[in-house]
């Protein structure tokens, strides 16, 4: 079974990393898992994280690189899955060529027997070329806040033509009292986990579970976090909360 071919993340089931290697922009990416694991990656020698990124912003193994021989990894699967595009980069960072964007959103159009995620930090580029893109019915398009300061991408979202526009709100550092949910279908919530993690309260995803509620959108508690993913568990009130997307929002 090739790396790629299952996820442990809870809410998908395969991931797929056209690009790889990133650089930290807001205080979410201070505990990068993504950094860490790249650095392991290197010293196993994976060819995808030989390229060092600035240790200012980013690591060994996590330097952002193309992959153009992963564009067709998806045609392979022929049986449906659901696929977290870049979990070990942003599709939108500066360094990506829009005209290999482009490609990525190709391969999703002509796979439409799977779903695909995709997450980015980076919202104002995305709105900015948004309209430069042709956007697969089966794309799901979301953006990462970690505290009130980052809701603007929430803004930019909103502007993006995405069948179905997500939240990911991990590591949530703080409370989302102001949340604005319209426009958006599903809202991811988890803690942090590794090495200085920092603790989540339970109050703040309390909150923002009556938000989506109230809302009619679908809540996902991921985790507690702590020293591993697993350490405190994902029950939250006694049950887990899985909830995906039902609706559509053009």
């Amino acid at each position: 079974m090739k790396l790629a071919d299952r996820s442990a993340i809870e809410w998908t089931e395969a991931t797929w990393n056209p690009t790889t290697g990133c650089d930290r922009i807001s205080p979410g990416c201070d505990h990068c898992y993504a950094l860490t694991l790249a650095n392991r990656l290197k010293a196993m020698g994976l060819n995808k994280y030989q390229k060092d990124g600035d240790p200012r912003t980013s690591g060994p193994g996590f330097g952002l690189s193309i992959h153009r021989e992963s564009l067709d990894i998806p045609r392979r699967w022929r049986n449906p899955r659901t696929i977290f595009v870049n979990s070990m980069s942003d599709l939108f960072h500066p360094e990506v060529p829009l005209d290999f964007i482009r490609e990525v959103f190709v391969v999703i159009d002509e796979t439409p027997q799977h779903t695909y995620q995709l997450l980015t930090k980076r919202s104002k580029r995305l709105v900015n070329v948004c309209e430069e893109l042709n956007w697969p019915e089966n794309l799901w398009i979301g953006v990462t806040v970690e505290s009130a300061r980052y809701q603007f991408r929430i803004d930019h979202l909103r502007r993006v033509p995405g069948a179905v526009r997500f939240l990911s709100l991990e590591p949530l550092l703080g409370p989302l009292p102001t949340l604005d949910l319209h426009g958006i279908s599903w809202v991811i919530v988890g803690g942090e986990s590794g090495n200085g993690f920092r603790s989540i309260d339970e109050a703040w995803v309390r909150e923002i579970r009556d938000q989506c509620v109230r809302s009619e959108v679908s809540f996902f508690f991921k985790q507690w976090g702590g020293r591993t993913p697993k350490a405190m568990g994902r029950e939250f009130e006694g049950q887990t909360w899985d909830a995906l997307p039902d609706s559509v929002y053009a």
